[in-house]
This record gives C-alpha cells, structure tokens and sequence, in this order.
C-alpha cells in the first residue's frame, strides 16, 4: 500500500521541466561534460553521479578561485540546471564561493523517477562528491 501511496504523492508533488530544458554532451576535444545551449565556463565542470538508488544525476560544479567555501545549492521544484546555470554562475562570482548544483532524479538528464527516497539519495551523492573531491 506504501508503494501506491508514495507514487501518487510524487504525481503531486514533483514537477520536473517536460521536456527537459537541456541535453548533456561530450566536448571531444577537451573530453569533458558539457551542457549544451548554455555559454560554455571554463569554470564549470558537469558530472554525472551514481547514487545508491541506481540513479544518475546530473550535477554543475562553479569552481571560484578567490572561494573559501562551496555551497551545495539544491533547486526548487519545476526547474533543472538549464534554467539554473547563470544563477549558479552569478552566485558564485558574486559570493566568492565554489558552487554545486546538481538535477534530482526525474529532473533534466537525471535517470530514474522524481519520490522523496530519491531525492535524498540524490544530495547525498552530491554531498559526498564534494567531501571526497
């Protein structure tokens, strides 16, 4: 019964971009992840995490080289990295922090499907990407 009630909840409760805004390439020449229709950074670094769940998530690091701290900046509902990416950008210039946000499972190029148990698999992957790099 849990099942059913918790995949009727997620129908109300997450609401990813559909379509996603966004596609995630390879740039062959330099052989890093790249998001495509947004201004290329050399600061950006995009990755895709394994999280425990199965899923992959898409995550965006802004790298600040004046920054003594990183914020891990989990996004409100209805959006993904796309629709973030300049803010995330402008936050870490502006904050003089390294910056990461990352999609949730269901959202953007993210696998797997948008539930509650996901969502926390999903920032503690990011969360340990940032203690473990």
């Amino acid at each position: 019964m849990r099942a059913v009630t918790s995949s009727m909840v997620a129908k109300f409760v997450f609401f990813p971009p559909n379509p996603p805004s966004y596609t995630v390439a390879v740039d062959e020449s330099i052989g890093k992840m790249r998001i495509t229709d947004v201004s290329e950074r050399e600061n950006a670094d995009v990755l895709k995490l394994a999280t425990k769940r199965g899923t992959k998530i898409v995550a965006v690091y802004m790298k600040n080289p004046v920054a003594a701290s990183t914020v891990l900046y989990s996004h409100g509902n209805a959006a993904d990295l796309d629709q973030m990416y300049e803010l995330f950008s402008e936050l870490s210039i502006h904050l003089r922090v390294n910056l990461m946000g990352y999609d949730y499972s269901g959202y953007g190029q993210s696998t797997g499907k948008p539930s509650e148990q996901n969502t926390y698999a999903d920032i503690k992957v990011a969360y340990r990407c940032l203690e473990e790099t």
